[in-house]
């Protein structure tokens, strides 16, 4: 976790001053006028990644509240520990330079400058409580990203323009020192709407107290074509619709379906090079793969115990997720059909590194789960994107064959020949794998059962 503090510190600090210097000397535009046109997305989009990895602010309520503390005090504390959240911080590493740049480099006054950075603060802060607002409201949340996602695509095709209403209010932060109060007002009055929503739930028989609610049971019959394997795909896609961690995967691989931009619009020039196509590729198809399957078996940690003490085989149980691997990539590669936009190169490129990711990702993802011992909570979203403990050396070693081979294969068929002989060598290493699944999965199977009660040790621990 740390490892990624650091690198999204050094993005943003690197971006900040690629970003300027890149629109002032190569696209002869200013700086400060750019940046406010974009930054309704780079507000909408922190919301939407706050709400996916964002802890909210949980401290043991129960016992404080037969102890002479003042409720008021409580929530005082709950939200304070979200004052300096990594996600609040983050931010400065970018703006903070950009400003410095503005004032130094661009003679924009010291004064306009200061009250547009506390604007952004404001804003910043005024999104840390409206996420907490938000908390488990999905259905609002997947409106404001297909909203952004619509505003984004009429933008880029040129039907609709919403920057050009947005970027105003931005510069108005600049040029009128009392805008500041407009966010300002904002934040405050999203923390006192916050404040008195954890306030009033403060009680054991109402906001503490344990809810019911009717659950729909799914029979999923269409699925017994599998045999056995089937119920367990059943029982992963119950867990997918059911629980907050495992809807935050296909959220995420949602996510991953727009990763391609960066890539093959050639909007960030150093993504340019033939190797970065595959790259990309492997992501845009294998986005449920990559953040399915490397929590596998942490999925069923709550119940692991349970099942290693049926008669269960180990390779009933790894077809499963291979099978809803399988058919999340398959999906993702027709959603991804949309890059026919930019050429038959680009989606050959996605076809071969789908083949690859069933082929090889599937069942590279699956080994190195045997070495992933990390119980994961479904209801909530900590830690989504990984865990120190899922960080070791034969982890390490088995990302090699996800993401450095497919781009070596194409690397040696492109440079050696031709484009389409980068992709034939991948498809290859993909077709081979598929046709050696039997095989693998043995292998796979066997170094499932040697760490066996390791898992089961590791998912006992609370702690």
């Amino acid at each position: 976790m740390g490892f990624w503090a650091l690198y999204f510190m050094a993005a943003m600090l690197g971006g900040s001053f690629g970003a300027y210097f890149y629109i002032k000397k190569e696209l002869n535009l200013d700086p400060f006028d750019v940046v406010n046109r974009f930054l309704i997305y780079w507000v909408v989009a922190d919301l939407l990644f706050r709400y996916a990895l964002q802890k909210m602010p949980v401290i043991n309520i129960k016992p404080l509240l037969i102890l002479p503390f003042k409720k008021g005090k409580i929530v005082s504390f709950a939200f304070f520990k979200t004052t300096f959240s990594f996600f609040n911080i983050i931010h400065a590493f970018f703006f903070i330079p950009f400003s410095i740049l503005l004032i130094t480099d661009g003679d924009k006054p010291l004064g306009n400058v200061i009250f547009w950075h506390l604007s952004l603060i404001a804003i910043v802060y005024a999104n840390n409580f409206l996420n907490i607002l938000l908390n488990k409201k999905d259905s609002w949340v997947i409106a404001i990203g297909a909203v952004l996602a619509v505003l984004a695509g009429l933008q880029y095709f040129g039907y609709f323009d919403i920057t050009t209403y947005t970027a105003p209010v931005f510069e108005l932060f600049y040029n009128t020192y009392w805008a500041v109060l407009i966010p300002l007002g904002l934040m405050i009055l999203l923390i006192m709407i916050a404040f008195r929503s954890f306030y009033h739930d403060l009680y054991l028989d109402a906001g503490l107290a344990t809810k019911s609610k009717n659950i729909k049971t799914e029979n999923l019959d269409w699925l017994d074509r599998f045999g056995k394997t089937a119920v367990f795909l059943k029982n992963d896609i119950k867990l997918i619709k059911r629980n907050k961690r495992a809807r935050t995967t296909v959220f995420v691989s949602i996510m991953f379906l727009f990763y391609g931009l960066l890539f093959f619009t050639g909007a960030v020039e150093v993504y340019d090079g033939p190797v970065w196509r595959i790259f990309a590729a492997i992501f845009v198809t294998g986005g449920f793969l990559l953040s399915f399957g490397q929590f596998v078996p942490s999925w069923d940690s709550s119940y692991y115990p349970l099942m290693m003490s049926q008669n269960i085989k180990y390779k009933e149980y790894l077809s499963s997720k291979w099978w809803l691997m399988v058919i999340a990539t398959f999906i993702s590669t027709i959603l991804a059909s949309g890059y026919l936009y930019f050429g038959w190169d680009v989606y050959v490129a996605i076809i071969v590194a789908a083949i690859y990711n069933i082929g090889v990702n599937s069942h590279v993802v699956l080994w190195a789960g045997a070495y992933v011992k990390t119980p994961i909570d479904l209801t909530s979203n900590k830690k989504a994107f990984g865990d120190k403990q899922a960080f070791n050396v034969k982890t390490l070693l088995l990302s090699l064959p996800k993401m450095a081979l497919p781009m070596i294969l194409y690397a040696i068929g492109h440079y050696a020949y031709s484009p389409y002989a980068g992709y034939a060598l991948v498809a290859i290493a993909g077709l081979a794998g598929f046709a050696l699944r039997d095989k693998v999965f043995a292998m796979i199977e066997k170094i499932y059962k040697t760490e066996k009660y390791k898992t089961l040790w590791a998912y006992k621990q609370k702690n």
